[in-house]
């Protein structure tokens, strides 16, 4: 019973052929259309969505550095009345790096 079984089991076999080998570059040049066309239309408002929540992000940050900004500006001046401004860097200014000497170079005919 199980040899009968087996014996109609069929294996299908697909041989390359020019129409099969036209047809599935066909298709791929009708995907990569398709995806052109889709994306020229969806594309634009992703990149705009993405803008728009990127600058909503940027101006939460902002409110919230903002803040806490006044909050720590409203302690300061409420507690004392001095200001203290550092202008340690603004005297001294950045000092090069000496790397080493130079040395001119004259040429010999």
């Amino acid at each position: 019973m199980d040899l009968l079984i087996l014996e109609k089991k069929y294996i299908v076999m697909q041989e390359a052929s020019f129409s099969g080998l036209f047809k599935t570059i066909m298709w791929v040049i009708a995907f990569y259309y398709i995806f052109k066309f889709l994306a020229r239309i969806f594309l634009p408002v992703l990149v705009k969505k993405a803008v728009e929540n990127a600058s909503e992000n940027f101006q939460r940050q902002q409110q919230q550095y903002n803040q806490g900004n006044t909050y720590q500006n409203n302690r300061n001046t409420n507690n004392n009345d001095e200001i203290i401004i550092n202008t340690a860097n603004a005297k001294n200014p950045r000092e090069t790096k000496k790397v080493g000497e130079y040395v001119d170079y004259e040429e010999i005919d």
